[in-house]
């Protein structure tokens, strides 16, 4: 059987000769993502912005700095220990929402990715993210600020628990958010020390998820 690294180094070479929809042709570089193919947890944000199309890596602007200091001080986790993504692996031009045909296109791209790492814990940052794997799942998504911190549990692609939370980005713009950002970090490291631990959980209703 073919270890996750090994699996993840292919998809990103498909990735990186991808022609399917019209993002090839306008982005500076892809995004495949990158980090731990062995990771227990995932972040998935939209879309590249304009620093992480510029650099060929997710989450490097703004945005992801402050993530990275949510991981170090709740999770105690550099990026290098968590696998970092995206929706789409392009930046649609403008930092635009991404449209029906490129999700279509990519998004099985990241199912691949998420089949490889058999992640314990998925992190979906912000409305779209949220909103599009929600509906892959069939799970009825009614805005961010109503599903954020809520835990659900899924079997996609692995035993998983799926947990939106605020976009960085709107994090830093918001600064009123920043409350309900840090309460979620804190149920993400609750859920993280369960899965390392085997230990159940005491406030959620998926006591039994590892």
């Amino acid at each position: 059987m073919r270890n996750p690294e090994e699996l993840l180094k292919e998809i990103e070479r498909e990735i990186r000769s991808c022609r399917k929809c019209d993002l090839w042709k306008t982005k500076e570089n892809y995004v495949p993502g990158e980090g731990n193919p062995l990771s227990k947890i995932v972040f998935i944000g939209e879309a590249p912005g304009k620093e992480e199309d510029r650099q060929g890596r997710p989450f490097v602007g703004r945005a992801g700095k402050l993530l990275e200091s949510y991981m170090r001080d709740y999770l105690g986790l550099e990026r290098k220990d968590v696998f970092i993504c995206n929706i789409l692996k392009c930046r649609p031009p403008g930092n635009r929402d991404p449209q029906e045909d490129e999700i279509h296109e990519c998004f099985p791209y990241l199912q691949r990715q998420l089949q490889a790492i058999q992640p314990q814990i998925i992190v979906c940052l912000g409305r779209f993210a949220t909103g599009t794997l929600f509906d892959h799942l069939s799970i009825p998504f009614s805005g961010i600020s109503r599903v954020r911190g809520k835990l659900f549990r899924i079997k996609a692609w692995s035993d998983a628990v799926l947990i939106p939370v605020y976009h960085p980005a709107a994090v830093l713009y918001r600064k009123q958010l920043e409350k309900e950002f840090s309460m979620d970090f804190e149920k993400i490291a609750e859920l993280l020390n369960a899965v390392k631990n085997r230990k159940k959980l005491k406030e959620s209703k998926l006591s039994d998820f590892i």
